[in-house]
């Protein structure tokens, strides 16, 4: 008999990624979901520029490439988050990666040893909290406000482990949380890692969809010393299947991100990399961005405003952007149960326990996508939520 390494033996799979199985049954609303809408894609766009690719340049895209990315395409996102966010200096590198959670892989592979200790937000992204538990790190978690990570918790966990080696952060649009940390709490998350030798790992992944509110500065942007490891991705702007993304990496940990890519998967896919990179040129992205962003600013406020209606006694924090919303049940209402129990009702949701530390713990939350499902859709599938919160709470 086989036997798993004590890492992989009690590891468990995506709720998201197994509940996305249940999604494809006919007539199932997906509120588990957590890609962007399909009418934000630029299909278009993307048949041009591959066709174009493979029949001017085709040997280009279809051989080995660079590990650490495609170089127009690197000095493209150097400019572009220069420009848009104030992001990078000449002491940081970009380097492609295939996707945004290989940055959260790789930072890890050269950051930690099994058994360290990671400081992360509570709820945060399972899908990084799986990277964690993968390298076999000790996960604590600090509670998020309406305005983000608690600070003050963040300081009592890091006097606690003093041992720990970096705090993960999602700081806009957080998922699950849908919160935006503000600036003076980004503030004082960078002078408390500077002060403690803790690296922060900043995945803004959202970032670009916010349809509501002021752009607060990415932490990177006050980084001065390469405290700051800085994750995007085109997933939610151009298209997740691309498989594109980018980490803003100190040039001190460049060389160790680069091997641990090499070791990964050598090198992000050539034909995809020239894809983003000739959008750029050839396309004006900022337009686009600007152009989904009115997508998504219309389903969210569906989505409130359908739970302001039907389910009133369900409470949360309305984004200011993202493609999540985190609601609480009302006191009482089993989660688990209630997940379940809307399945029967063609309503599929994400268990909040998920995206805990301990997903063992009792949890109120539950996750809801508003930019995968229909309009229709949404509000089908919120009424469905409200008519059986009734059977839980009457």
């Amino acid at each position: 008999m086989v036997q798993l390494s004590e890492k992989f033996a009690g590891m468990k799979p995506s709720a998201t990624r197994e509940i996305l199985k249940v999604t494809s049954q006919p007539g199932m609303i997906a509120f588990a979901g957590g890609s962007p809408a399909v009418a934000a894609f630029p299909t278009e766009e993307v048949t041009r520029l591959s066709n174009e690719i493979l029949t001017e340049d085709p040997v280009a895209a279809l051989v080995y490439g660079v590990s650490e990315g495609y170089q127009p395409l690197r000095d493209t996102v150097k400019r572009w988050l220069k420009e848009r966010e104030n992001v990078g200096t000449d002491d940081d590198v970009v380097i492609i990666t295939a996707g945004g959670t290989q940055v959260m892989d790789l930072s890890t592979r050269i950051l930690v040893s099994e058994g360290d200790t990671v400081i992360c937000e509570e709820p945060s992204f399972v899908g990084s909290l799986n990277c964690f538990r993968s390298h076999g790190l000790q996960l604590v978690g600090v509670p998020i406000d309406a305005d983000g990570m608690n600070i003050e918790k963040l300081e009592e966990a890091i006097q606690a482990h003093p041992e720990a080696k970096f705090i993960y952060t999602i700081p806009n649009f957080q998922n699950p949380g849908g919160t935006t940390l503000s600036l003076e709490k980004r503030q004082k998350m960078l002078q408390l890692a500077r002060d403690n030798d803790l690296v922060i790992i900043e995945d803004n992944p959202y970032g670009n969809l916010r349809v509501a509110g002021e752009d607060v500065p990415a932490i990177k942007s006050m980084d001065t010393d390469g405290t700051v490891i800085y994750a995007g991705s085109f997933s939610k702007i151009l298209a997740p299947g691309i498989r594109v993304a980018y980490a803003v990496v100190p040039k001190a940990m460049a060389a160790a991100f680069t091997i641990a890519k090499q070791v990964s998967d050598v090198h992000t896919g050539v034909l995809n990399q020239m894809i983003v990179s000739r959008w750029f040129d050839e396309y004006d992205v900022n337009a686009h961005i600007e152009k989904i962003r009115g997508i998504y600013r219309k389903k969210l406020n569906l989505m409130c405003d359908c739970l302001d209606e039907y389910c009133p006694s369900i409470e949360y924090v309305r984004p200011q952007g993202g493609l999540f919303i985190w609601a609480k049940l009302p006191q009482g209402v089993d989660m688990l149960r209630y997940v379940k129990r809307l399945l029967d009702f063609k309503v599929a949701v994400v268990p909040g326990s998920s995206f805990m530390t301990d997903d063992t713990a009792p949890c109120d939350y539950i996750r809801l996508n508003f930019s995968t499902p229909s309009e229709d859709n949404i509000i089908k599938g919120v009424k469905a939520m409200g008519e059986v919160l009734k059977e839980f709470t009457e």
